[in-house]
């Protein structure tokens, strides 16, 4: 049975290490082990190992990482504190995860209805200064942001055809606490808090006649398409920003070359990721589509006009901190810039 301690323990662990083993840690300095956000075998955890293994070959030998799966030294909501007190080195992780330290981790972490692509996010924090943000973000927490990936848009589960917003009004979903609820209700649908171990059952007896839940590929492995035959693929809502970031201190120690040899490592796992993804995707919808399942994509007007009621809602976000109002001042300001919202 896995056990895993409290992060206090942790710390105090930690620190002893660091005193008994001195010029050894040093003499291991580019030996990095990072904290994955997923089970082991979850196929974002598959292709994450796929990137640490790579790093020993493009480093020539002088760098190696290990990740662990989720919960391997601290809880998933843990180890931003666990990067920042050096108990881990990095970690790949979901960045609305720490909304509750400051809630711009959830508007950056996932502003419902912004991104119709993955791209549309990428080139955001790649090309739009969403990266520079983001270290703005963490670095008084004492990480250093590296990249980013998404495992790309979650479909929309549903029993009855949904091609617009009109058709949300009145729709019985399940929908998490916060923005994604939030923003569901706005645009006139009746949002149902449910865990996702009870979706399955909730579409069965007609609780619910939608879900957001997860993305086509995993949706069609556990069957939901099967009994709610009009999915939304591509999604329009919910597109998770899974941020790579590692302790700052170990960072700033490192070499000029290693430090772009991550920063360009990151770049191309993110591809490899939405890659790989996608493609799982369109082989489920591939077979959904030969099951009789009706697959339905909104139109580019009619994801703009759910995108402009989540901003109203990204608002009372950026009320909450400063820091949570920096992000949207940003966000929507590059939204507007390449024409996604007014």
């Amino acid at each position: 049975m896995k056990t895993t301690y409290p992060l206090r323990t942790l710390t105090l662990a930690a620190g002893l290490l660091a005193a008994t083993v001195g010029t050894s840690t040093h003499a291991q300095e580019y030996a990095l082990r990072f904290q994955h956000s997923d089970q082991a075998g979850n196929p974002n955890y598959v292709i994450g190992q796929e990137w640490a293994a790579s790093l020993m070959e493009r480093s020539g030998g002088r760098l190696s990482l290990e990740l662990l799966p989720v919960g391997s030294i601290v809880e998933y909501q843990e180890t931003q504190d666990a990067v920042g007190a050096g108990i881990i080195d990095g970690h790949v992780t979901d960045a609305s995860y720490f909304a509750g330290k400051d809630p711009a981790f959830s508007l950056i972490g996932n502003p419902v209805g912004a991104w119709s692509a993955p791209q549309q996010m990428l080139d955001y924090i790649n090309k739009g200064g969403g990266k520079e943000l983001m270290n703005e973000l963490v670095q008084p927490y004492g990480l250093q942001f590296i990249g980013a990936t998404t495992p790309g848009l979650e479909a929309f589960v549903s029993k009855v055809p949904i091609d617009s917003v009109a058709d949300l009004k009145g729709l019985k979903m399940r929908a998490p606490e916060g923005l994604v609820n939030q923003v569901f209700a706005a645009a006139g649908a009746t949002p149902v808090n449910l865990p996702s171990s009870e979706v399955f059952t909730s579409l069965d007896k007609g609780v619910i006649d939608a879900a957001d839940f997860s993305v086509f590929s995993t949706n069609q492995a556990q069957g939901l398409n099967d009994i709610a035959k009009h999915p939304i693929y591509p999604g329009f809502h919910s597109m998770p920003l899974i941020e790579i970031s590692m302790n700052k201190a170990k960072w700033d120690s490192m070499p000029e070359d290693l430090q772009t040899l991550l920063e360009e490592s990151v770049l191309d796992f993110s591809a490899n990721m939405v890659s790989q993804l996608a493609a799982n995707d369109e082989k489920a919808v591939a077979e959904a589509a030969e099951k009789g399942i009706t697959i339905h994509d909104w139109s580019d007007e009619e994801r703009a006009k759910f995108r402009g009621i989540a901003a109203e809602k990204w608002v009372t976000v950026a009320e909450k901190s400063p820091n949570a109002q920096k992000v949207y001042d940003h966000l929507t300001a590059y939204l507007k810039q390449e024409g996604l919202i007014k």
